[in-house]
């Protein structure tokens, strides 16, 4: 019995208690779906819900009558092998073996379908994460954007969502000045500017520039006038600086949907007319030969200028723009992710949501993430061999690889800090977490090969009554979560939620395991209960291979 044939029993109990009236609600007060959650403690029984609890009052009588009524009709389900009512009117559910253990062949037959939900279907999502300015390599901070983006990218589309991963190539403003002079003065073996970029990566991509010129039968740019030279420089150094983040992301598993460049905002008008429209509905106003945003309106700390008194539209006006440009693209759903120091962002993000009449927190949504700070032999870790300034996204791989870098990355909460220990990353042992994991999936394969070889095989001997032992119950009872978490997940923006689920589910194998045999000893005979068991660990296998898809990581079949 999975979670959801248990929520339709429980509310096909309460809809029977209100047909014969022992139950005073409304037939649509009875809820479709009752929610069920695992107890925190085993003998607490296999499921429990709070119902009775939430329905009480309305019905005018205690949380306890409503459940003992609802024991009393559970009692009479099939599978179900026990009912407790617990405290004020807590029901404790107890299934029998065979009913529990059904669940290892619905894994099985379902596969990679298995967890997938439609909890978010209908909703178009754009997912704006990474975009990190092109004037240098991914450091690690937009590492692990590129790592929880893409892993919540997939457990929104696991549950039902259409999703656009979306990168924001800033090519318009000051920085990328910078850039272009910090190459010129390269090229020419001259400092960088004191505001400038350093690092090997601009000695080599300003030789590239030179070499892709003069390829061309194009004048070596450092002959040509400092503007003619800069705007060179600009234009092939940051479409090679971009090529590069676009190709280590790839490697990384991450493709984005869209790019999507900041000078179209401008170019095209969008900006203007994003103020246009503001302005219609009352929100912008002039004053000291600025135009500005009543941001204050909706919450800001204080309001902004849009366009400065020289002209120039700030900073906040391209967002604007971006903001409603995908809104009117059809988007519902409007995801950005940014690193710590743009928390000062949220507040004037979330009044241009507002102002133009959407929701804050719906429509708009914006994930902080905080500091990734990298150790080896237990010493921060800080400077890029090519970078100079920074650790990079090539450099995190190099030491430890995509998977176990992916992973934990994204097995944190974004809102804490996290410490790399780049020495743990790469042993193979249980103290690593993507190894744990892996090595759980690994040894699924390793237990079909050995049942292969002695005549194990699933075929159709499948009694899941056999399936007793309190390992099995545990085992068992994990997998039956899955697709709640990656439910879960998807809701609350949180695919660490799938990588700790990952590893519970990993010491649940491991120790189910050490405990019961698939294969039978020595010259014993090959039972039902063996056969049982290879359904019981396949679909192990099968959940974990959908869980490290879902975060991007191999599920490798040997370690």
């Amino acid at each position: 019995m999975t979670p959801n044939e248990l929520s339709e029993a429980l509310s096909a109990a309460l809809a029977a208690a209100v047909a014969d009236g022992t139950l005073a609600l409304a037939a649509d007060e009875v809820p479709r779906t009752v929610h069920v959650e695992r107890p925190r403690q085993r003998e607490h029984g296999d499921w429990a819900t709070n119902v009775a609890l939430q329905l009480a009052k309305k019905a005018g009588t205690t949380p306890r009558a409503v459940a003992e009524d609802l024991a009393g009709r559970l009692g009479a389900v099939p599978g179900i092998a026990a009912v407790d009512v617990a405290g004020p009117g807590f029901l404790n559910i107890t299934l029998d073996a065979a009913a529990a253990g059904e669940l290892a062949r619905t894994v099985v037959e379902q596969g990679a379908a298995y967890g997938r939900n439609d909890a978010e279907a209908g909703t178009r999502i754009n997912l704006e994460f990474v975009s990190a300015n092109p004037t240098g390599p991914i450091h690690i901070g937009g590492v692990r954007w590129a790592a929880v983006g893409d892993s919540l990218a997939r457990i929104l589309q696991a549950s039902g969502a259409e999703v656009t991963r979306e990168y924001y190539f800033n090519d318009h403003g000051a920085q990328i000045d910078r850039f272009a002079r910090s190459l010129l003065a390269r090229s020419k073996g001259e400092p960088a500017p004191e505001d400038g970029y350093g690092g090997q990566y601009i000695e080599d991509i300003a030789e590239a520039v030179v070499a892709q010129a003069l390829a061309a039968g194009e004048p070596d740019p450092r002959t040509l006038p400092d503007a003619e030279a800069q705007e060179v420089f600009r234009a092939r150094g940051v479409d090679r600086m971009f090529g590069e983040i676009k190709s280590a992301l790839h490697d990384f598993g991450v493709d984005f949907d869209v790019y999507f460049h900041e000078d179209h905002l401008h170019e095209s008008g969008a900006v203007d007319r994003a103020v246009a429209r503001l302005r219609e509905a009352g929100h912008v106003f002039e004053a000291d030969g600025a135009t500005w945003l009543r941001t204050t309106d909706f919450g800001d700390d204080k309001d902004r200028v849009v366009v400065k008194s020289d002209g120039h539209a700030a900073y906040i006006a391209g967002d604007i723009a971006y903001y409603l440009d995908k809104r009117e693209r059809g988007f519902d759903d409007v995801i950005i992710m940014l690193g710590a120091d743009h928390h000062g962002y949220v507040g004037r993000m979330m009044a241009i949501c507002a102002a133009f009449g959407d929701t804050p927190g719906k429509n708009l949504q914006i994930l902080i993430g905080q500091m990734v700070n990298l150790l080896k032999d237990g010493q921060p870790v800080r400077m890029s061999k090519r970078a100079g300034t920074v650790v990079t996204l090539e450099d995190l791989v190099d030491a430890v690889g995509v998977d176990a870098a992916r992973y934990s990355l994204a097995r944190s909460s974004v809102d804490s800090s996290i410490d790399l220990d780049l020495d743990l990353l790469t042993k193979a042992s249980n103290e690593n977490p993507v190894y744990y994991v892996q090595y759980a999936h690994s040894r699924t394969v390793q237990v079909d090969a050995n049942a292969e070889a002695r005549e194990v095989r699933r075929g159709d001997a499948f009694d899941p009554a056999t399936l007793t032992h309190e390992t099995e119950a545990a085992l068992v009872g994990r997998l039956t979560e899955f697709p709640r978490i990656v439910a879960q997940a998807a809701e609350l923006r949180e695919p660490h939620r799938v990588a700790r689920y990952l590893e519970a589910l990993a010491g649940d194998y491991h120790k189910w395991y050490q405990e019961c045999r698939v294969t039978p000893y020595q010259d014993e005979e090959v039972t039902d209960t063996h056969r049982t068991r290879l359904w019981l660990n396949d679909a192990t296998r099968q959940v974990l291979a959908n869980g490290l898809g879902l975060l991007g990581v191999n599920a490798p079949e040997r370690m």
